[in-house]
């Protein structure tokens, strides 16, 4: 998406992290932004994401309105 100029941000379990930045280094885009959540989430019900992803909002506006 960022190619085509719209901002974007992964958001990755913490494990993951190393993994997921190894990932975009090897395609170009070693200062991607990342954001990380605990680990596991897979199983999750939806209020317990949804605080998750309230918790993440603030950081991810921060990220892709760069402000």
């Amino acid at each position: 998406m960022e190619q085509q100029g719209v901002p974007a941000v992964a958001i990755v379990t913490t494990p993951f992290r190393k993994t997921a930045q190894a990932m975009a280094a090897s395609w170009g885009a070693p200062d991607y932004a990342f954001l990380d959540c605990d680990h596991p989430i897979g199983n999750l019900p939806g209020p317990a994401l949804d605080r998750i992803a309230d918790g993440l909002a603030d950081s991810l506006a921060r990220i892709v309105c760069g402000t």
